[in-house]
């Protein structure tokens, strides 16, 4: 007993079943929408029975417009620590059925304290966000709350990786965390995001457009590329998360996790590499089943699958070791370079290289989309971030030329020159400035009008003369062709050298990268 009269330890169990009932009540309610709670989503994404939450008890000071009557223990936010695959991570699940969500000035101090601590020991941070933004029953505090975990997001980037999944509409300032992070999963039919909701957007612009058509989960995956991921349910968002983070360290200065395999580690059918480009050059071919016949079972956990598919990024494993990978696709827009593509393609190498993990480049390129609407659209600036982002990175490089690589797309696909380690090319390689056919027009236009039927003699002179894999490597630009079946072999002996690459850098406080 205190010197009040009361027991400290049925204090204690009060506030625990008050927050119990609490609890019950929001679960209920978002029972009933047939959708989880805050706390129901962290209990199946994590570790059975490892997490320990943080701040159960914190409460919002604000007694403006009824919010006195409202407060709830936890004020919103659920946060906390846990084991996902037995690796520590830091997490919050915001609490949607207390007023939508919505971040006041304790909610932010919660999230900000733990993405803190995630920070000073080196743990990712994942965040369940569904919010309406900010509290505007606490104005300028609310505001501020935002501001000081957008200065965590950009103080832990590339210190520790950041995970946002989304459920529910998330609105205003909730969807600038998000964009911040390194991915964002997004569930179909169920998450949304947008600066402005539909509302408002019909008041200030006349456009009528419904939820799922101005923030959907399938316009960000598809037509924005603002998502990473796009999960079917919320059950499957709980395994992509898990997944993604299989593939990544806990911080940067680990590095990312290697698990033993064996031989059956072998992907089948890598014989059938010897055979899958077309000898048509201008027939496409699936750059997937290259990356599936090399890499270990098979795998490619890839990323933005459904945005800029002119380009494929992704995670797989060689031998056991975590990869990132970058390939031109043929199947779409013929491998060409546009906006878009180089944009996906330069922030997924800058985060495999603030995070130790290899980069393997594969390369069937015939240049530059060109034409007006990329000009406009500035393909000079933004395929510019490609170039910088290979330029700037350090981790282990590897490049495979399976078929064209011309002009300024051959530069900028991690060739030796932006600091390639091991560059292979395939019997098939085409490395020109231009292709065959367009040199031709372009040096032999006399020649061709009096002689139109030495065209074909012409482009077959230029490729042995100029186009094919072997001048590139009597110039040491190439260091090996390889046949394809022995691609696999290759990229685990050149890895296996470079893995303990190191590269010093001039100091300073950061480069200007095109933005």
């Amino acid at each position: 007993m205190t010197s009040t009269g009361v027991d400290p330890s049925n204090r204690l169990r009060e506030l625990r079943q008050e927050i119990e009932r609490q609890e019950e009540a929001r679960t209920k309610k978002r029972s009933e929408k047939g959708v989880l709670s805050a706390r129901q989503r962290i209990e199946q994404l994590v570790d059975a029975g490892s997490f320990m939450e943080i701040d159960k008890y914190a409460l919002h000071h604000c007694s403006d417009f009824g919010m006195e009557e409202k407060r709830v223990f936890g004020d919103g936010v659920i946060t906390g620590q846990a084991l996902i695959d037995n690796r520590p991570v830091y997490l919050f699940s915001h609490d949607a059925a207390f007023v939508g969500g919505a971040l006041g000035e304790v909610f932010a101090r919660k999230v900000c304290k733990i993405m803190e601590l995630a920070y000073q020991s080196g743990c990712p941070i994942i965040g369940l966000n569904e919010s309406g933004g900010a509290r505007i029953q606490e104005g300028v505090k609310s505001l501020a709350g935002y501001a000081d975990i957008f200065y965590r997001n950009v103080k832990a980037s590339g210190v520790v990786p950041q995970i946002s999944v989304v459920y529910g509409a998330c609105a205003g300032g909730a969807v600038y965390s998000p964009a911040v992070t390194d991915f964002t999963i997004m569930v179909d039919k169920q998450s949304y995001m947008f600066i402005t909701g539909p509302e408002i957007v019909k008041t200030v612009t006349g456009e009528d457009v419904s939820l799922e058509d101005l923030g959907g989960a399938l316009v960000h995956n598809k037509k924005s590329g603002v998502a990473h991921f796009l999960a079917r349910d919320e059950a499957d968002s709980f395994e992509l998360t898990r997944a993604l983070l299989s593939y990544l360290p806990s911080n940067n200065l680990e590095p990312p996790p290697y698990i033993e395999v064996g031989d059956d580690a072998n992907p089948a059918d890598a014989q059938g590499l010897d055979n899958i480009v077309p000898a048509d050059p201008a027939k496409p071919y699936d750059m997937r089943g290259v990356i599936e016949r090399i890499f270990d079972y098979g795998e490619f956990f890839e990323c933005q699958s459904l945005y800029a598919t002119n380009i494929l990024v992704g995670f797989a494993r060689l031998n056991g070791n975590p990869v990132g990978i970058v390939a031109n696709q043929p199947k779409s827009l013929a491998g060409c370079l546009d906006i878009n593509a180089s944009i996906k393609a330069a922030r997924f190498v800058r985060f495999c290289d603030a995070f130790n993990i290899p980069i393997i480049t594969f390369v069937d390129v015939p240049g530059y989309l060109p034409g007006t609407t990329q000009e406009f659209g500035g393909i000079i600036k933004h395929g510019a971030k490609l170039l910088y982002a290979y330029c700037e990175a350090t981790v282990p490089k590897l490049t495979v030329i399976t078929r064209k690589a011309y002009g300024g797309a051959f530069d900028v696909m991690g060739s030796k020159n932006v600091g390639g380690d091991f560059n292979f090319a395939w019997p098939t390689a085409e490395i020109a400035v231009v292709g065959a056919e367009g040199a031709v027009h372009l040096l032999y236009r006399k020649e061709l009008e009096k002689d139109d039927k030495a065209f074909a003699k012409l482009v077959a002179q230029y490729k042995e003369r100029f186009s094919n894999p072997y001048i590139a490597s009597q110039e040491g630009y190439i260091d090996d062709v390889i046949f394809p079946s022995e691609t696999r072999q290759r990229l685990c002996q050149a890895l296996r050298t470079q893995a303990s690459k190191r590269v010093e850098r001039a100091r300073r406080k950061h480069g200007n990268i095109p933005l």
